[in-house]
């Protein structure tokens, strides 16, 4: 689904959304780190998140395979970054077809900046000069298939702010009409560049009202980790810092955590202000951190840490192609991620799981299932990597485990099983200790509410 189809949706009902943006970590540690913070951040159910192309094209390959994870896997609306910088056009194409393959939508075109060790952009041969190429491109070959954001700059884009810290009225009135430029060839959508001038953006959004630009102008919020990388992203991006700032995080400058209070603090009033002035569109740079983020989001009433839910024991699909989707057979609940991987390549019936054996239906040994995380090693080895002198000695295994005896499962990602099998723990302990080894069992429900403590999800 479009960014703007959905915000758009939030304004017919009144609602405020946020969005998060993150982006590619160095090493695979990294990833598998993100991936577990962005799980925890995609359950408090943001309109979209967005990943980052790293500087010069450096990251392409990974941002591809992170955005694939993330609208597929992560189930959450996913924006993906491009760049013009050191990128024909054919590579474009290749990173706009690759996303369009699997189900993504959203585009945040962006010039570039340089590669690291350049100080300018250079066009290169075959490629694109700036943003609006980049955008214009894709409404010429690809409709209406991407939703697509472009960057809106407040105190107008870094290279033309001079030494002094502000640009002219001329060269602002220039980026305000380069913006509107990007729009009228087919952008839905602006995402702002970090700012601590919470007045400026309000007046920024005015005066992009003011020369015709009526499309949703979404402010990003970068809330202060630590002193040092404030001065140092503030200092790349040339952003104006209001003196009361400064002399606010000036005497605890070297108190990480009194700083990440303030951080919290200071972009909780920043929404306010915001959202007071009628905007409700939030959308926060985490640096892949998402205390800090959450917090200011807590503050808001946007978000409570105890009511995390969903309507389904999954997530809907995100991905263009499956988000029709809304039942998935009932044993799939405790593997969500399973079911998507093992089915993102299969055929409609009959084509599908009972036809030719090189259809990907059929899976392999690297499914989802087998890859586990590594903090489950030490429980499985203690209670699964036993010696076994009978066939008595699975039906033990299998009855202990129904029991509740054991609590890890090779095939399950639970810690135990789900709460509605105690019902008929005690039959399936029985019927395991008789050698008939139960899978996917569950107790006969009929007619249950939806809110029945135990049961209740299966009438979802």
């Amino acid at each position: 689904m479009k960014v703007i189809e959905k915000i758009q949706e939030s304004v017919k009902d009144d609602r405020v959304v946020f969005s998060f943006e993150f982006f590619p970590p160095k090493t695979e540690d990294g990833v598998d780190n993100l991936f577990e913070r962005m799980e925890r951040m995609v359950s408090h159910n943001p309109s979209f998140c967005d990943i980052t192309w790293g500087a010069g094209g450096s990251t392409a390959d990974l941002t591809l395979e992170i955005s694939n994870r993330m609208q597929n896997m992560v189930c959450v609306e996913t924006m993906m970054h491009l760049t013009c910088t050191n990128m024909p056009v054919e590579k474009i194409d290749h990173a706009l077809e690759t996303i369009k393959s699997n189900g993504i939508q959203n585009v945040l075109a962006l010039r570039g900046d340089p590669p690291h060790g350049q100080d300018k952009f250079v066009q290169v041969e075959g490629g694109f000069a700036c943003a609006l190429d980049l955008v214009k491109h894709m409404r010429a070959k690809y409709g209406d298939y991407f939703g697509i954001t472009v960057a809106g700059y407040p105190e107008a884009h870094p290279d033309v702010i001079p030494a002094t810290g502000l640009a002219t009225l001329e060269t602002y009135e220039n980026e305000l009409a380069y913006l509107k430029q990007k729009v009228d060839a087919g952008a839905d959508l602006i995402v702002t560049q970090l700012f601590y001038d919470t007045d400026n953006f309000l007046k920024f959004v005015s005066d992009c009202r003011q020369i015709g630009i009526t499309c949703p102008i979404v402010p990003g919020i970068m809330p202060i980790n630590n002193y040092k990388g404030f001065l140092r992203m503030t200092g790349f991006c040339k952003t104006r810092i209001p003196a009361e700032i400064t002399a606010a995080l000036e005497p605890i400058k070297d108190n990480e955590e009194a700083v990440k209070a303030y951080g919290i603090h200071l972009g909780t009033e920043m929404c306010k202000k915001i959202m007071a002035s009628g905007i409700k569109t939030l959308h926060l740079y985490t640096l892949n951190m998402e205390k800090s983020a959450l917090a200011i989001l807590m503050n808001l009433g946007l978000i409570e840490e105890s009511k995390i839910s969903r309507p389904l024991p999954w997530r809907r699909p995100t991905n263009v192609f499956r988000i029709k989707e809304d039942v998935r057979p009932i044993f799939w609940a405790n593997r969500p991620k399973s079911y998507i991987s093992r089915t993102i390549g299969w055929d409609e019936f009959p084509h599908g799981r009972w036809g030719n054996a090189k259809n990907p239906s059929y899976g392999a040994l690297s499914d989802y299932q087998f890859m586990r995380a590594r903090s489950r090693d030490k429980k499985l080895q203690e209670e699964w990597a036993i010696a076994l002198n009978s066939v008595e000695d699975i039906y033990e295994r299998f009855m202990n485990y129904c029991l509740g005896k054991l609590r890890s499962c090779p095939w399950s990602e639970l810690d135990g099983l789900q709460a509605e099998t105690k019902i008929i723990d005690d039959h399936l302990g029985n019927i395991n200790s008789k050698g008939f080894l139960t899978i996917n069992s569950q107790p006969s429900v009929n007619g249950a509410k939806s809110d029945a403590p135990l049961v209740g999800k299966f009438d979802a």
